[in-house]
């Protein structure tokens, strides 16, 4: 068998398991069919995610569903003011044998030591306590009294945030933020869409989602989305997006470098082609194109580009910079 029928095999394979993972998280969570596929890329992609939306969407809901359909560890972390970094990465703590009264220091892993880990409401603790979570994200570690300890692999961190309830909470650093590969948005439900889910969540349960993928399945499928193509075409406009957000970059027009505090960095692009590569592979194509960056775009940049104050006063946000990138920066 050549190398392409593998690919194509490996390709038609995902596509049926996506299929059987949509229908298990749609027996608890109906439409958000986008930001359930933006889950999923985040997988794909060995990334973490951050989800924005008001309170009552489901976004707790959508997460422990999703773990659910995955035969992997999963914490939640309720995330509050009084938090301290040891609740989430875990402390020393001293043991005494009963018997002969001697004392003994014993590591009590924190919640950090899981699969999937859902930080709920990440934004209601201090920074200190955010902070925590730097080294767990980016190189799947994290050191407690000098030791380093690696995370259980695959490891994925879903945050919550809601952007209306400012009392009381702590915006997220711009480190922070860009550890996040994509930063969906979870809007109201459709008509049609929230009348079948408040049916269906007002009577008789109905069936629980099942597993559908170990973390082995996992891990195969992190490593085959890095085997996607993405032609040199296709970095260059992730690059040049990204770059073009950037104010005192010369491929940054005037309209933006008055619109823009703070650019999105190499990391951005990073995700972007990222982001791109796990969209074709779900879509079963073998190639990343311009057209996954474009619509990966808004999710990969929004939490990455600081509006300025003369993009405030004019009422515009990041999704408004980014639409614009898109119109100006040729693919």
């Amino acid at each position: 068998m050549t190398k392409e029928k593998k690919a194509q095999d490996a390709l038609a394979r995902l596509n049926e398991t996506r299929n059987s993972l949509m229908r298990e998280i749609r027996k608890g969570i109906i439409g958000q069919d986008e930001v359930i596929e933006q889950l999923l890329i985040t997988l794909l992609a060995r990334g973490h995610c951050l989800l924005t939306g008001i309170p009552g969407l489901g976004k707790t809901l959508l997460v422990k569903t999703l773990a659910k359909c995955l035969s992997l560890g999963f914490k939640r972390i309720q995330f509050t003011p009084d938090l301290m970094p040891a609740d989430v990465v875990g402390s020393e703590v001293v043991d005494e044998d009963p018997a002969t009264g001697k004392k003994a220091f014993r590591f009590a892993p924190g919640p950090i030591f899981s699969n999937v880990v859902l930080a709920d409401e990440i934004n209601r603790t201090p920074p200190k306590t955010q902070a925590s979570l730097l080294e767990a994200m980016e190189e799947r570690q994290v050191t407690v009294s000098g030791e380093t300890r690696p995370l259980d692999v695959p490891f994925f961190v879903l945050a919550t945030q809601n952007p209306i309830e400012l009392e009381g909470t702590y915006p997220l650093p711009e480190a922070q933020l860009d550890r996040f590969l994509l930063n969906p948005v979870i809007d109201y439900l459709s008509l049609e869409d929230e009348i079948k889910m408040v049916g269906e969540t007002t009577g008789v349960q109905g069936d629980e989602a099942q597993s559908v993928l170990t973390g082995e399945d996992i891990l195969q499928l992190q490593d085959l989305t890095r085997q996607i193509p993405a032609p040199e075409t296709v970095v260059s406009y992730a690059v040049g997006l990204a770059s073009a957000s950037r104010p005192k970059s010369n491929a940054c027009d005037e309209w933006t470098s008055k619109r823009v505090k703070w650019g999105a960095g190499s990391r951005a692009s990073q995700a972007l082609i990222l982001a791109a590569k796990a969209r074709a592979m779900l879509d079963g194509r073998p190639n990343a194109s311009c057209e996954d960056v474009k619509v990966m775009a808004k999710s990969g940049l929004r939490h990455r580009i600081l509006p300025s104050f003369f993009a405030e006063s004019e009422g515009l946000s990041s999704d408004d910079i980014i639409d614009h990138l898109l119109e100006s920066v040729e693919s």
